[in-house]
């Protein structure tokens, strides 16, 4: 399948949404690596101070770059989002996959429990996961992750159940292509545009939940930066210094902004 530049030029959504989930991914993986200065250590002689040339977005109320801190909290949120969409991706998929070609009984227990999850708002959900897991990155990846299963889980198997009436998967089942075979080899790339347009949407809800969850105090702890965290810990000085809570606030927006037009672009693309 190749991609020609001039379809992704025409497709403002797709080329805006890209440009800005690559900033968004180049900021994160530099952030883990280098930021101006030191994301932990304090400076009692440097709280809440002014945008400057010294610090392109202020100062905290412990002294610390918030430029530095945005940085290096969006590897967090990038790390989080790409594992609990790796989760529920992967998991989702072989779920939907086999109640899509196999049907019956396995379909029905199947989607029922998807139904379930559903029928929970999510962030009440995933409070009582994290409730019963505890605190932590990692047990908000896992209980994020398995919020995400049943979106890939209907829109896989909608996708399985519409190639089995193509003419090339009739013709493999008459030429004896076993059925795992003929699901992960042969109908499953043909679901990719699909599975990239729930990936990207994915990912904007993970970014979302992220913040949210950080910022109830529930996903990466003190004193290592986190976007939500950031924006928990401003909103006392909303006043004094609205740089603290406009930087995160910010790039919040514009990522998830970003993976929206990349979704747009990727449901309205067809190579």
């Amino acid at each position: 399948m190749r991609v020609k530049r001039s379809d992704i030029v025409q497709n403002k959504y797709l080329l805006i949404g890209g440009i800005l989930t690559g900033l968004f991914i180049l900021v994160a993986l530099l952030g883990q690596i280098w930021t101006p200065y030191s994301v932990t250590q304090m400076d009692p002689l440097s709280t809440n101070l002014a945008p400057c040339l010294a610090h392109p977005m202020g100062t905290d109320n412990f002294g610390r770059d918030v430029l530095s801190r945005v940085m290096n909290g969006c590897g967090t949120t990038l790390w989080v989002a790409l594992a609990t969409v790796l989760i529920g991706g992967i998991v989702g998929t072989v779920i939907g996959a086999l109640t899509g070609y196999f049907g019956g009984w396995l379909d029905t227990v199947l989607m029922r429990i998807c139904d379930i999850i559903l029928s929970f708002p999510s962030v009440l959900l995933a409070l009582l996961f994290i409730s019963l897991l505890g605190t932590g990155t990692d047990n908000m990846i896992l209980a994020l992750g398995i919020l995400f299963i049943p979106s890939f889980a209907r829109i896989v198997r909608g996708e399985v159940m519409r190639c089995l009436e193509l003419d090339f998967v009739r013709s493999a089942k008459v030429m004896g292509v076993r059925p795992l075979r003929l699901i992960f080899v042969h109908i499953l790339p043909n679901t990719l545009v699909s599975l990239l347009t729930t990936a990207a949407i994915a990912f904007n809800n993970a970014v979302l939940a992220e913040a949210s969850m950080s910022y109830l105090g529930l996903g990466l702890q003190p004193p290592l930066p986190s976007l939500g965290r950031m924006l928990s810990e401003a909103q006392g000085y909303l006043l004094t210094a609205p740089w603290y809570a406009i930087a995160p606030g910010v790039v919040i927006v514009l990522i998830i902004l970003g993976f929206s037009m990349l979704s747009e672009g990727l449901r309205n693309w067809r190579p």
